[in-house]
């Protein structure tokens, strides 16, 4: 199983501290380092001082970084049009020497589009939009060098596009569908997705939840998909007053994050890792909200990556 590091900057962190987290991770050994996509604070805490943009990070990012794959997990697709969206990804792959890998979803925070004042149409509209958008965003990306892209949906309409520029990596960076749905999504996985993603799932959710997407692959013709992955908060010390500290840093109960995340001391995380590896989980986003801790991301990287 690979690990990668995971953090939610919308709750209050710097350029400068998502960098220091990307930049450890990378020279820990971490298979990629993703973050959130918001632009409000959920839950406790002002969100000081204040969010930033995930594709202006990971541009950044793209450069002052080497190895360590980049992406979001994942991009609301209410927050930018589908044109420049492809343009902003190709060129961050690009300035990357092809790291990105590309997380698009439908969205779900409208509180965040009221504060922001961005369009939140309802749910069905939203997946109606997801779908033309990874249609046109994979296929300028497709489009051979030297034609033309056009397209007719019915929220979108290219004409004569010339498709550029393209990413690094062709056909396109790695497409990454994710999400709890029993129908639309597992559909949308599985003709577009190179991944596919579940977000805070139980051992049992999670092969579920893979399950649907395999259907969805034989539904159409397609072969599983290649990777299959998940994403559960991290809380990992050496002693419990290490894990309680850690714990009580991010607002949680040391009990609940036992049962909901991954949660306790190294030798634990591992065997709880194991389990969630038998349920079909080969990479394994690790949330963490604590973006100043990097002793943790030290820990992990010393104790439990060794041993999945």
């Amino acid at each position: 199983m690979r690990l990668r590091a995971f953090t939610e900057p919308q709750q209050g962190a710097t350029y400068a501290e998502i960098a220091a987290l990307a930049h450890r991770a990378e020279d820990a050994g971490y298979d990629a380092f993703f973050r959130s996509d918001h632009y409000l604070v959920m839950g406790s805490g002002d969100g000081r001082p204040g969010p930033t943009d995930a594709w202006t990070t990971l541009a950044g990012l793209a450069v002052e970084t080497s190895r360590i794959r980049l992406g979001t997990l994942v991009t609301s697709m209410t927050f930018r049009l589908p044109g420049p969206l492809a343009i902003s990804v190709a060129q961050i792959d690009a300035m990357s020497g092809g790291r990105i890998e590309f997380g698009l979803g439908a969205g779900w925070y409208d509180q965040e589009h009221r504060a922001y004042g961005i369009p939140f149409p309802p749910l069905g509209e939203r997946f109606d939009r997801l779908e033309e958008q990874l249609e046109v965003i994979t296929g300028l990306w497709r489009t051979p060098d030297g034609q033309r892209y056009d397209f007719v949906g019915k929220h979108y309409r290219f004409e004569d596009s010339p498709a550029l520029p393209k990413p690094v990596q062709r056909p396109h960076p790695p497409v990454i569908v994710g999400g709890h749905g029993l129908k639309r999504t597992p559909a949308l996985a599985a003709r577009y997705a190179d991944e596919f993603n579940v977000t805070f799932p139980t051992v049992e959710g999670a092969r579920e939840s893979y399950e649907r997407v395999r259907a969805a692959c034989v539904a159409i013709g397609r072969e599983a998909l290649p990777v299959w992955s998940a994403m559960l908060v991290v809380c990992c010390g050496r002693t419990d007053a290490e894990i309680a500290r850690r714990a009580a840093a991010i607002g949680r109960d040391v009990a609940e994050l036992r049962e909901n995340g991954l949660c306790g001391t190294p030798a634990e995380i591992v065997d709880r890792l194991g389990a969630y590896a038998g349920a079909g989980v080969d990479r394994m986003y690790l949330q963490m909200l604590d973006v100043r801790d990097l002793d943790q991301v030290d820990l992990i990287a010393s104790e439990v990556m060794p041993h999945v």
